[in-house]
């Protein structure tokens, strides 16, 4: 039997600004013992643009297919739009769209008769106005021109087009996106960034997985960092690159010098290339490294601290670099 809907009570709670998605304790114990996702308490706050971020292998994925009732957990609790998961699938999925690890297309059809397919299969979904809203939706994400290509013939990146047009079919409260710029060029990745924005400013909730750190901090408000299954830290984006130090640049000609004086300072992974020295910033005045950079007959034509990066943030929680490849 369906579960009725969300009461308005509920609705009223995750409007005035209560998590979207909420976990405790989440665990993924696979047969064999391997722990693919580990104790997890995640937050999601309504409206926001949330970043899931780690790299492959990180439990990333597991964790989505858990929220979306794809997959049961081995222990602990979720909850999406405010109802636990997956008990209240059949209540909680039509107000949310999903494009996890890649779409499901029926290749011998265009892209225009996929979502066709798709809208037909959603209960809720009026027949009336179906084409008007697939036109919508391919327009939405750049594929109008392809429309009556087989997707068979798509390249990944429209593949990926297509599939978060099927997202989009009808309006969502909360759209979940699994790596949504694999595949895609550059200026296909900046269009997908901007309709997340726009999204987002619609008043949706998007819950954004991804490895490209950049990707995270151009289009993200929030963000949570995962490693071997494990949950590093949350909260909004600036927060997270302000809690670290950014490095200490120094623009000159003399740059072995310089690399030689910031070393003798107390900096640290010091690294040159053209006509910059970058580094760990010591711990002391940096008017006097300054000050010995300057006595020690360096050019210094530039000196100051760079803002710390979701890249740099991501470095110092857990020691390790991205794997960007795959």
């Amino acid at each position: 039997m369906d579960e009725p809907s969300a009461t308005e009570p509920e609705r009223d709670r995750e409007d005035a600004g209560e998590s979207v998605i909420a976990t405790r304790g989440l665990t993924k114990r696979y047969r064999g013992g391997q722990l693919a996702v580990d104790g997890l308490d995640l937050t999601v706050p309504a409206g926001s643009v949330f970043g899931f971020l780690g790299p492959n292998g990180s439990g990333k994925t597991t964790t989505i297919r858990m929220l979306m009732g794809l997959i049961e957990p081995t222990s602990g609790a979720a909850r999406v739009l405010g109802r636990p998961m997956p008990r209240s699938s059949r209540a909680v999925l039509p107000h949310v769209g999903a494009l996890i690890e890649g779409p499901a297309l029926y290749g011998f059809l265009c892209g225009r008769d996929n979502l066709l397919r798709y809208d037909a299969a959603d209960p809720t979904a009026d027949p009336r106005t179906r084409r008007a809203r697939v036109a919508t939706a391919l327009d939405r994400v750049g594929l109008t021109a392809a429309a009556g290509k087989k997707a068979k013939a798509y390249s990944l990146g429209m593949k990926q087009r297509l599939g978060l047009a099927a997202a989009l079919l009808q309006p969502r409260r909360l759209l979940v996106l699994d790596e949504p710029t694999n595949g895609l060029d550059p200026q296909g990745m900046r269009e997908i960034r901007s309709l997340v924005r726009e999204l987002a400013s619609d008043g949706t909730t998007v819950f954004l997985s991804s490895h490209l750190l950049d990707e995270i901090e151009q289009v993200c408000t929030h963000a949570a960092v995962m490693a071997q299954g494990r949950l590093i830290t949350q909260g909004s984006v600036a927060d997270l690159a302000a809690g670290v130090r950014g490095r200490l640049v120094v623009t000159t000609p003399d740059t072995g010098d310089a690399a030689r004086v910031l070393k003798e300072q107390g900096a640290a992974d010091v690294v040159v290339t053209d006509d910059r020295v970058t580094a760990e910033p010591p711990d002391r005045d940096l008017a006097e490294v300054n000050a010995a950079l300057v006595t020690a007959g360096v050019r210094v034509r530039g000196f100051g601290v760079e803002r710390a990066s979701l890249e740099d943030a991501f470095v110092a929680l857990t020691g390790e670099g991205f794997d960007v490849a795959g």
